[in-house]
């Protein structure tokens, strides 16, 4: 009984973890896009280090982070890979992607 005990302890973790995953690349996309939206000068870098800036070192290290101006938003996706088990060891090749959107702020 205890190895299937140990099992669902390790398979509950592996869904909090994806859980985590999901909510660390949805703020990384709103923080990057606020920050591209309200930069004057290099708005991609900004943002790119606006995502990048809170995240742990995890998830950081395998992060894809893409920005660029839409209509009336600057628009910014995340992608971040799901840890298996122990953060930082190694990744499922399960891709989680965080998505958001910020007005342009007007400069001139």
């Amino acid at each position: 009984m205890t190895p299937f005990i140990i099992l669902i302890m390790l398979v509950l973790w592996e869904c909090a973890l994806i859980g985590y995953t999901f909510s660390l690349a949805g703020n990384a996309a709103d923080v990057a896009a606020r920050r591209g939206s309200g930069a004057e000068y290099a708005p991609a870098a900004a943002c790119r280090a606006g995502a990048l800036k809170d995240l742990p070192a995890a998830w950081a290290s395998g992060a894809t982070v893409s920005c660029g101006r839409g209509a009336d938003l600057y628009e910014a996706t995340v992608t971040l890979k799901v840890p298996v088990l122990v953060p930082g060891l190694f990744d499922l090749d399960i891709g989680i992607d965080g998505e958001a959107g910020s007005a342009l702020e007007d400069w001139r």
